[in-house]
């Protein structure tokens, strides 16, 4: 019983590692996701933090959380409907829960908020993307009042 245990728990730590393996290979970035009520403001706790792989396709961000077993993205994010409401330092006990040097930004879409942590490097990737808009089109970034 215990080998069948240990058997299904390496084949659950080897798909985590392919499936990051495969979702980096294809132009992904690493951050983090937490998921907040609009009435909450500040850097409290570390509660709902989230590991996972951020992928671009066209006007669309999909966000793969890392210890997750589906196929597709977790959580999908339109670029014509994404509001950057707030941006920040992580705060103390937060540093714990992120990786060190990142800034974490409170995006509105769809009605929800959400915050994402990322290194400086991913974040001028985001935002670069994010202002970015096909000829033509007057959407695109726009920071929520």
């Amino acid at each position: 019983m215990v080998g069948i245990v240990l058997v299904c728990a390496c084949l659950l730590l080897g798909w985590f590692a392919v499936r990051r393996v495969r979702l980096m290979r294809g132009g992904g970035v690493d951050l983090c996701l937490r998921r907040r009520p609009a009435s909450f403001v500040g850097a409290d706790d570390v509660a709902g933090w989230h590991f996972g792989v951020g992928r671009y396709h066209g006007d669309e961000f999909a966000w793969h959380r890392l210890t997750s077993v589906r196929f597709g993205p977790t959580l999908r994010m339109d670029r014509t409907d994404l509001r950057i409401v707030d941006r920040r330092a992580p705060g103390a006990v937060e540093t714990y829960a992120i990786p060190h040097a990142s800034a974490v930004l409170r995006l509105r879409t769809h009605g929800e908020d959400l915050e994402l942590a990322m290194s400086p490097g991913v974040l001028t990737g985001f935002l670069s993307w994010l202002e970015a808009a096909p000829p033509g089109r007057t959407t695109g970034y726009r920071q929520a009042s």
